[in-house]
């Protein structure tokens, strides 16, 4: 069981800000930014690259609570922007092997990204 899979059923607290029948978003323990929320699928799926047809819709949801989410805490403006950003697989960046999106904003992000 993943560290996300163990915040999903509340053996693990977390700093929520969203919660729904499909996902969970909360700040992230190590943020990389001054804002930096994780959007997560109940769902276990591992990492982007398994998604299958089927998950479509959910994605799209991750995608559309994201947006949700930067628009309650104030960041979603064309001015101040955001990032979010999907790690898929131990190159790309990913820690926790449950899909996950990351939130970031409060600070000029660099590109091209680290």
């Amino acid at each position: 069981m993943t560290i996300f899979e163990k915040i999903i059923t509340g053996e693990i607290p977390a700093d929520i800000v969203h919660q729904d029948d499909l996902c969970i978003a909360f700040h992230d323990v190590t943020p990389q930014a001054p804002t930096h929320v994780l959007i997560i699928p109940k769902k276990c799926i591992a990492r982007i690259g398994e998604a299958e047809e089927q998950d479509q819709a959910l994605l799209g949801h991750l995608l559309l609570t994201a947006g949700k989410i930067a628009s309650e805490l104030g960041i979603n403006h064309t001015d101040e922007g955001f990032r979010l950003v999907i790690n898929n697989g131990k190159n790309g960046g990913e820690s926790v092997p449950h899909l996950h999106v990351h939130l970031l904003a409060g600070r000029a992000l660099a590109w091209p990204p680290g």
